[in-house]
């Protein structure tokens, strides 16, 4: 994988992959205790009996939600991995290749996440026609009542009252998921997953099979995977984890922009996923203008990296 790291010897990495789990798991118990103290400080012990309201996406309850999502952002996307780079005893920064990013490259992943958009809708609006079997209908329920609760959370962690709503949010939805996730599956897992098999496509994929399914979001599985599987190439092409973050960032910022704006239009923010609607030769030229701009990016990053 064309990933920097360094000369120094690094633990199994098997081994990696379960300290990642380790971590994460212990991330978010300790920054879940830290997130229930600054709510405890800010409304009071009165809360605790209304705990289940905050769970719920009670409006009343917004502030308290926003904390325990930021908490968890970071403690089980961002300090894992950062913990798995210190016990290697490698920095961070040289762990998972945060070299200076490129111009041109960064222009690139703009126009790649751009491009891509209604190919992307596309995927979206086949993943959403899903339908299981007869037999399985038991399922299909409790996945379609499991996406309307995440639904009715996320319009409530979305809706914007004021300018500090929407920074807050930006930071929540945006930031620190470019941040998190990306160092967690593409810096962590797919890392990890390359050293181990020495295959960086398999790494790739398995890595955005469990980036998509960790949302538990499944009308949804399909395009989350296609995104993870961009972000990982755009790792794996370029040596570094900048592009990916910026690509995250950009489709996480745009649906926070998105919600904002039909807000600021009195649109339902339940409609936030509904399709713009291109014709068939749209997401064809899509698709093929996006395959085609990654091959650009590949050619690209390998040309300014023998420049360095």
């Amino acid at each position: 994988m064309n990933v920097a790291t360094s000369n120094q010897e690094e633990i199994n990495p098997f081994l990696q992959l379960l300290l990642l789990l380790f971590y994460a798991v212990v991330g978010a118990i300790i920054f879940t205790i830290i997130s229930l103290v600054v709510i405890l400080s800010i409304y009071g012990f009165a809360i605790v009996k209304d705990y289940n309201l905050i769970a719920a996406g009670d409006p009343k309850f917004t502030g308290a939600l926003k904390i325990l999502q930021i908490g968890t952002s970071i403690g089980m996307f961002i300090a894992p991995p950062l913990a798995l780079a210190y016990t290697n005893r490698i920095k961070p920064t040289r762990f998972y290749g945060f070299g200076n990013p490129k111009a041109l490259l960064l222009f690139l992943v703009l126009v790649i996440m751009i491009v891509a958009m209604p190919f992307m809708e596309w995927t979206a609006i086949w993943n959403q026609k899903m339908s299981l079997p007869s037999g399985l209908k038991w399922l299909e329920t409790w996945m379609k009542e499991s996406e309307a609760a995440a639904m009715k959370m996320t319009i409530q962690l979305l809706t914007v009252r004021n300018n500090w709503d929407f920074v807050v949010n930006l930071i929540m939805i945006a930031v620190l998921p470019a941040i998190g996730e990306e160092l967690m599956f593409r810096g962590g897992v797919q890392r990890s997953l390359n050293k181990a098999f020495n295959n960086p496509h398999a790494a790739i994929w398995i890595s955005a099979i469990i980036f998509s399914a960790i949302h538990m979001q499944f009308y949804g599985f399909l395009p989350r995977l296609l995104l993870g599987a961009g972000f990982g190439y755009l790792y794996y092409f370029s040596g570094s984890i900048w592009y990916a973050m910026l690509a995250h960032f950009i489709n996480n910022a745009y649906a926070v922009c998105m919600t904002l704006y039909m807000q600021k239009h009195n649109m339902p923010l339940d409609k936030t996923e509904d399709p713009i609607g291109f014709p068939w030769y749209g997401y064809l030229i899509s698709a093929i203008l996006t395959i085609a701009l990654f091959n650009f990016f590949k050619n690209t990053a390998q040309r300014e990296r023998k420049l360095d």
